[in-house]
């Protein structure tokens, strides 16, 4: 079993549990702070914080909650 766990919130990020790294286009890698048990990435676009999330889904209308199978 991995040791990194991805989660879709209902209507909300993508939770990512466990170590991983996180690049951009350019293959640069984002700081991550090793000792967080989490981060939220953004899914609805809205995130002044783009990747991670900033709560903005709860006002931007985004609703999306895929289920699996």
């Amino acid at each position: 079993m991995a040791d990194t766990k991805i989660r879709v919130r209902p209507n909300g990020p993508f939770l990512v549990e466990g170590p991983f790294t996180l690049t951009d286009s350019e293959g640069n890698e984002f700081p991550l702070d090793a000792d967080k048990p989490a981060f939220a990435l953004c899914r609805c676009g809205a995130s002044k914080n783009r990747p991670f999330c900033d709560g903005a889904h709860k006002s931007c209308g985004f609703e999306s909650d895929e289920r699996a199978g």
